[in-house]
């Protein structure tokens, strides 16, 4: 049998057994010729004809797929995805976060004072990149305010912002403390008295920074116990706001030894956690608060 000629202007095509045309293009682009000649549009042909019975079939599915042949019934062979490079960016840019969020606990970024993305690149050896996005995620938080053309404002907060905080504060820890030390078994607070250590030696440091990191390190374990994503995420953005330096220093900066009394009062909540003592756990946690709101 010989290959007839398309008048359409498609190329050669290969005339089937029963008068169809099929194009050789698959076999060509595979670099090899179709195994045991032309197929039929009744099924394959073997070098003796057609094959007519299911297992007979078969067999040239099966030589071809030996070959490396890809078949209509057969799925193509699965492609290794590509591998990435590492994006460092993001990390440049949350070590940069991380870093300002310390810088104002610390107060080395002062209420009301106005900071460009490239004087405090150079001061982080970095480009204005990284630091003016984690300005803007700073914006959204409320720590800072854009100024076009300037950079950005530390926001300029008083008493009575961080008294609200901490009331809202109180309102959504205190009743879930309660339920927790009702139902959280006393083994479990038990896995949490070395973040409660922790807060008492980052504490003894005299680093704002150092002690308020720990602190809601501390404050997230406990409220992670009762399993809501969503309560604790808000709770932890209202306890960094809490952490904010007020307008003026407020009472002034929190020495060491009141640092050490709030951590203190971490292993005191513990201890009233492990014993189930409602009444102790309500007044150590509205104290707390209360307490943090007074320091500034």
């Amino acid at each position: 049998m010989t290959p007839s000629t398309d008048t359409s202007g498609g190329g050669p095509v290969r005339q089937g057994a029963q008068g169809s045309a099929e194009t050789g293009t698959p076999w060509a682009a595979a670099g090899a010729a179709a195994p045991g000649g032309p197929v039929a549009s009744g099924g394959p042909v073997g070098p003796g004809g057609p094959v007519g019975s299911a297992e007979q079939a078969r067999m040239p599915r099966q030589a071809g797929a030996v070959r490396g042949e890809h078949t209509h019934s057969e799925p193509p062979a699965p492609v290794a995805p590509r591998v990435r490079p590492v994006v460092q960016r993001a990390s440049v840019r949350g070590q940069i976060l991380d870093a300002l969020r310390a810088a104002l606990v610390a107060g080395d970024l002062r209420p009301g004072e106005v900071y460009s993305a490239p004087v405090l690149g150079e001061r982080f050896g970095v480009s204005a990149t990284p630091v003016r996005e984690a300005m803007q995620q700073l914006a959204l938080e409320g720590a800072v305010e854009v100024v076009p053309n300037r950079g950005f404002r530390v926001v300029e907060r008083g008493v009575r912002e961080l008294a609200e905080l901490a009331e809202i504060r109180a309102l959504i820890e205190v009743p879930v403390m309660l339920r927790l030390a009702r139902t959280v078994p006393a083994e479990r607070w038990a896995e949490l008295r070395p973040l409660a250590e922790a807060t008492v030696r980052a504490a003894s440091s005299g680093c704002r920074a150092t002690y308020a990191e720990s602190d809601r390190g501390f404050h997230r374990a406990v409220l992670s116990l009762s399993g809501n994503v969503q309560l604790v995420r808000i709770a932890e953005d209202l306890h960094r706001r809490a952490q904010w330096p007020l307008v003026g220093g407020g009472r002034g900066p929190r020495g060491r030894a009141e640092l050490l009394a709030d951590a203190h009062e971490h292993t005191a909540l513990l201890d009233a956690l492990v014993a189930r003592d409602l009444d102790v756990v309500r007044a150590l946690v509205g104290e707390h608060f209360a307490g943090a709101a007074a320091a500034g």
